[in-house]
């Protein structure tokens, strides 16, 4: 199961957040009264959150846990008002009765997302020292945890987070005992008044920065809608992924702002419903790099470089578990007459005998946004 690490500024906010069952980030408006690449971004992150995955908060180097995020009338993140994703000042005494988080501090809080202790949450923390060097190998995210609000990670980095916080509260976890209180109060708040204008997706945030071309001008806002569609889309161009997540570190470490980042990162399991629960082996990893433009040369190598990571990563020489995308508005002829060259694999399947393999799953997909309807649409080129 993946997970989600946030960031508070105070242990009375840490307290606060556990008791109510509910995060929140705060999102000032900007001076243009236009969503930055920041807010686009949290946007994304909380489009992807689903029932099940783990919650964990960090404060001042340390890691408390742990919770897991649960549906409240259908889903487990939603607008904290009606209209909340529309970057507009708004007056608390005109939404107090519409608010989730119903406090004049709160204005500024635009999404929550709903979890409970699982099983509780512990008032022992793990140091991040101490996180990190406990199962070294499983953390990539975590290391890249900087100027965030906060991070999502994937199963096997949840794994081994949730291993070593279990594990420093062995005794807490027996006995029940130095755990965080919680009354979930606002749980109950959000059955009574929560309806589908609490529903957070992606159509009013690519409106925003949509041309009448089609294009949309932002490439976040554009991370954005794709993973909202993906999500929430059975039958897509992309297909079914279980894990879904944006920026993804895919470099060797450095400083965090010279980092390469995936724009879409993902993987899906093995479709054995029986024991897909109890296995969750993973069958195939996704890479979709985007360009809001037009696509060029560059863009195509710059999707292989991440498949390469991934395959080094991930699929440990294994090519075929990988499937990748180019998303952009145009494609030159040029560009779609040099993708077969530039995106042939060839390499080794370590059997005896070793067998030759040859990989070029990337597929180039144009997309145009339908101000209308406030959907993306895609096609397959090939």
């Amino acid at each position: 199961m993946a997970g989600y690490i946030f960031s508070l500024d105070n242990i009375d906010s840490l307290s606060e957040s556990i008791n109510n069952g509910v995060f929140s980030t705060n999102m000032n408006i900007p001076k243009n009264k236009i969503w930055n690449k920041s807010h686009e971004g949290t946007f994304a992150d909380f489009i992807t959150m689903k029932e099940g995955h783990n919650v964990y908060f960090f404060h001042k180097r340390m890691i408390y846990g742990v919770g897991r995020l649960i549906n409240i009338k259908g889903d487990c993140k939603f607008l904290n008002f009606p209209n909340a994703d529309m970057p507009i000042v708004y007056e608390h005494t005109s939404l107090k009765n519409q608010m989730i988080l119903n406090n004049e501090n709160n204005i500024n809080n635009r999404m929550i997302c709903c979890f409970e202790g699982f099983p509780y949450f512990f008032k022992n923390g793990v140091d991040m020292d101490e996180v990190l060097s406990f199962n070294p190998d499983k953390f990539k995210m975590l290391r890249a945890f900087w100027k965030l609000s906060f991070v999502k990670i994937d199963d096997e980095e949840n794994k081994a987070l949730l291993d070593i916080i279990i594990k420093n509260n062995e005794e807490n976890l027996t006995e029940k005992k130095n755990i965080f209180p919680e009354k979930r109060s606002l749980h109950s708040r959000i059955k009574n008044i929560v309806n589908d204008d609490y529903t957070v997706n992606s159509d009013k945030i690519l409106n925003l920065c949509a041309d009448s071309d089609g294009s949309v001008k932002h490439e976040m806002a554009l991370e954005a809608g794709i993973l909202d569609y993906i999500s929430n889309k059975k039958a897509n161009i992309f297909g079914e992924w279980d894990y879904l997540s944006h920026q993804v570190v895919a470099s060797p470490f450095k400083p965090i702002d010279y980092m390469d980042k995936m724009d879409i990162f993902g993987y899906r399991y093995i479709r054995y419903e029986p024991l897909i629960k109890e296995l969750k082996t993973i069958s195939k990893y996704l890479v979709i790099e985007i360009k809001k433009g037009s696509a060029s040369i560059e863009d195509l190598n710059q999707t292989m470089k991440y498949v390469d990571w991934v395959n080094q990563e991930y699929s440990f020489g294994d090519y075929n578990m990988i499937e990748a995308f180019l998303v952009a508005f145009e494609f030159p002829d040029y560009v779609i007459k040099a993708k077969n060259d530039i995106v042939k694999r060839n390499y080794i399947k370590s059997r005896r005998p070793p067998v030759a393999m040859y990989w070029s799953n990337l597929k180039l997909i144009k997309y145009s946004f339908d101000t209308e309807t406030n959907k993306l649409k895609f096609t397959l080129l090939d």
